[in-house]
């Protein structure tokens, strides 16, 4: 009878610790906020482009200045890339003449490396109003695009050169701009 007595009060007092020992619980909010972050970056070696007019086919048929790899992107999400010139009419470095930005055209390709599923890619004339040239349903991290810069030809510049300067040059700074969509 001891024995069962003794069983009894284990078995009790073990129910009792079990019971005083109260679980308390308590809860957090987890917020994980993503900011969007959009970088557009112009290859460091890539800062001047000359479309120079050497020869009458340059002149009739036009030149081209393709830029490997010229924009390198960065977007946490869907991105619009624009392209703009900071004037219309571009004028001559050492005169008051000018050309027309709209001549000069821009094509945005794919880069060489870590190309975007489902981007779209334009040709496009060069103004003051910022145009899209690239858009893109999704973002990526380190997004290259090759640019290609197109000069006016079927001889629309033949009587823009002056013979006080050779060669004669016309200058425009163009800006690229990349934003969320």
């Amino acid at each position: 009878m001891k024995k069962v007595i003794l069983f009894a009060a284990i078995l009790f007092a073990g129910v009792s610790v079990a019971n005083a020992q109260v679980t308390n619980t308590d809860n957090v909010t987890l917020n994980v906020k993503l900011n969007p972050i959009q970088t557009i970056v112009v290859n460091s070696t890539q800062k001047n482009i000359d479309l120079e007019y050497k020869t009458t086919v340059n002149y009739d048929e036009g030149v081209s200045s393709l830029q490997a790899d010229h924009l390198n992107i960065y977007s946490t999400g869907a991105f619009i890339v624009q392209v703009a010139s900071n004037v219309d009419d571009i004028k001559r470095v050492n005169g008051a003449e000018t050309i027309s930005a709209s001549t000069i055209k821009v094509k945005a390709e794919v880069g060489s490396t870590n190309p975007l599923a489902g981007q779209t890619m334009a040709e496009v004339a060069l103004s003051t109003t910022a145009t899209n040239l690239i858009n893109s349903g999704t973002g990526g991290v380190d997004k290259n695009f090759n640019i290609t810069y197109i000069g006016l030809g079927g001889d629309g510049y033949v009587n823009n050169y002056f013979n006080d300067e050779n060669p004669t040059v016309y200058s425009t700074t163009v800006t690229y701009t990349i934003a969320a969509q």
